[in-house]
């Protein structure tokens, strides 16, 4: 693997499920991978968790790691080609991009949406300069289109945490596999309809955000709904996962990451027996509405409804909540819910160090 982008890139899902609990289960093993290899980590923009766990997951595997924060102590960088460098950009991009490459083995990168031009931020203007004159691997630590390190951990902790039934209660009540044991489980179905019910709802916030994770969480989800569900019925109709995305009409994502996405626009049905509820604001992708690409539609003040709280909890099947942090309380999700036992959001970002982990690993042993 020399490009990590997109859910095709890490290749057979149950492969990559089960190599992420391997590196669990001794993260250092693979130090030799590492030694005397440099991963360089940019950021165009902030970061907590995604700096974090991929310098530990690069660490773990015996690398050197270089972090640069290309707004704070770096020149500022022109990406345009054709500018007249006449302002305060010092640096081109393209010249930046060989010298960095030149100090590296890997490289990582986060840039998010600029909201200035659709077709730039959906072409991926910059991370693909990067991948084009670097000549080094590239892994998108979150780009405008996509977080594909956010939503591989999210998809190993929903199969650590898969609902199983439980033959000792009536009704098709289920346990959680993450109060049994530490490890993921096929994403199967095993009660009456066979269905694990994984819903992505649209919450409100002040600020327009970028389309990335619910752009990544939908496409693996619906891979993994494709190469981990066994089909059911002598037919074999309908995959074990039913993957559902609720937010308001205007806020509908691109089809090249929804593509055979149900869509419900009323959030209570939605949630309606949901066994994960994955909450995440994002602006208008400019799907329906190309002139309000990157707008916020509506004053949040008016969307408070879409707040997860309990009352929309209530309607599920004592679902699992998660959300990819940080998140703004009291707006996106309540306090009663993110702190409740179902919150998985801790486990959920303490597992993005193993999805970073296993995409490093990978890219080492192909160099």
């Amino acid at each position: 693997m020399r490009i990590f982008q997109h859910v095709t890139d890490i290749g057979d899902l149950s492969v990559a499920l089960a190599e992420a609990q391997e590196v669990k289960r001794d993260r250092y093993q693979w130090q030799h991978l590492g030694r005397n290899k440099t991963a360089l980590l940019i950021f165009f923009n902030n970061s907590l968790r995604t700096r974090l766990s991929t310098q530990k997951a690069a660490m773990n595997l015996g690398m050197n790691v270089i972090v640069l924060d290309v707004n704070q102590g770096a020149w500022k960088l022109e990406t345009e080609r054709g500018v007249i460098m006449d302002g305060d950009k010092s640096e081109h991009l393209l010249e930046a991009i060989p010298v960095m490459a030149s100090y590296c083995d890997v490289i990582g990168v986060r840039s998010f949406a600029r909201f200035e031009s659709r077709a730039d931020d959906y072409e991926e203007k910059i991370l693909r300069q990067f991948i084009e004159y670097s000549g080094r691997p590239v892994f998108f630590m979150e780009s405008a289109t996509v977080h594909p390190l956010q939503a591989f951990a999210d998809l190993i902790t929903i199969a650590e945490n898969r609902p199983t039934p439980n033959p000792s209660r009536k009704g098709g009540e289920w346990l959680h596999a993450a109060n049994e044991r530490s490890e993921a489980l096929p994403l199967t179905g095993e009660r009456g309809e066979g269905l694990i019910k994984v819903v992505m709802t649209w919450a409100p916030h002040p600020k327009a955000l970028p389309q990335a994770v619910p752009n990544s969480f939908a496409e693996w989800m619906l891979a993994a709904a494709k190469q981990l569900s066994p089909q059911r019925g002598e037919r074999g109709e309908g995959p074990a996962i039913d993957f559902v995305i609720t937010h308001p009409e205007g806020y509908e994502l691109d089809p090249q990451f929804v593509k055979g996405a149900r869509v419900e626009y009323d959030q209570m049905k939605a949630f309606e027996g949901a066994d994960f509820v994955y909450a995440k604001n994002w602006s208008c992708p400019g799907v329906t509405r190309p002139e309000d690409y990157g707008k916020v539609l509506h004053d949040y003040h008016t969307m408070m409804d879409w707040c997860v709280s309990k009352r929309q909890m209530a309607v599920t099947n004592d679902a699992a909540f998660l959300h990819c942090l940080p998140v703004r309380r009291n707006m996106i999700v309540t306090d009663d819910v993110i702190e409740s036992p179902r919150s998985l959001v801790i486990p959920e970002a303490a597992n993005r160090e193993i999805s970073a982990q296993v995409v490093l690993k990978r890219i080492l042993e192909n160099l």
